[in-house]
């Protein structure tokens, strides 16, 4: 995936990784491209962010995940801008982001007219904040661009499956150390049926099709593994307390 996104930052005067502890040839093949590759110490996707920005030395910061790219015409939007950025007071921008899924363009169930927080003037953005789901801090207002950048993610069932054990492990640790109530044998159906109400009545999932429910319903699995994941870490919790 790494190869495609970096071909659509080749515009950029200044192009440095991020490796986050990858194990593949991701590094290798950035180098090659022409890519600095920084090695970061952080533990969460905010202090990878982060790590990012402090090797950063010009003006202007875009962000890019490895399963996303730059169109022709979003790379020609920025260029644009950062000739003629305009309002003084306009300190980020939020890129409008097509998301693919299992090489379905979704529209409904939460990821269409979706826009990412990824334009900044350095001068503007502090860090980034949040272990999971980050969220950048920045001074002056917000303005939206108008051409999508491209999201390809969950490509296959092998990887949603890979994403799920990642991320919900991050949301369970998350609430566990929030404190949490106890997981109860209810709260399994609650947050499952939430979560299903939310994508298949509120966004509309089943519109996007056979994709969409699959999509849809991998959301409401999400919520069930992350639950359980609580549960067996409060249980471990309680274990260990008892024994000491």
């Amino acid at each position: 995936m790494i190869a495609d996104c970096l071909k659509s930052l080749e515009f950029a005067d200044e192009k440095i990784l991020v490796d986050t502890g990858n194990t593949d040839s991701t590094n290798s093949i950035a180098e090659k491209m022409g890519w600095k590759v920084y090695k970061s110490q952080g533990k969460n996707f905010s202090e990878f962010r982060n790590d990012g920005l402090k090797q950063t030395h010009g003006d202007w910061i875009l962000y890019l995940d490895a399963d996303e790219r730059l169109t022709s015409d979003s790379i020609s939007e920025i260029k644009s801008l950062v000739k003629t950025p305009g309002d003084a007071d306009v300190g980020a921008f939020a890129l409008p982001r097509t998301n693919y899924y299992l090489g379905k363009n979704l529209l409904h169930g939460g990821w269409g007219n979706e826009y990412i927080v990824r334009l900044f003037k350095k001068t503007h953005l502090s860090a980034w904040k949040n272990p999971l789901h980050e969220e950048p801090v920045f001074s002056g207002s917000l303005k939206k661009l108008t051409h999508p950048f491209i999201h390809i993610s969950h490509r296959d069932l092998t990887s949603m499956l890979g994403k799920t054990i990642q991320y919900t492990d991050y949301e369970a640790k998350l609430r566990f150390q929030s404190g949490h109530p106890p997981v109860t044998w209810w709260r399994f159906f609650r947050v499952m049926f939430t979560e299903f109400w939310h994508r298949f009545v509120s966004l509309s999932a089943a519109k996007d099709g056979r994709v969409g429910i699959i999509e849809g319903m991998f959301q409401v699995f999400n919520m069930f593994v992350i639950y359980a994941r609580l549960w067996e870490m409060q249980v471990t919790h309680a274990q260990k307390s008892s024994h000491n």
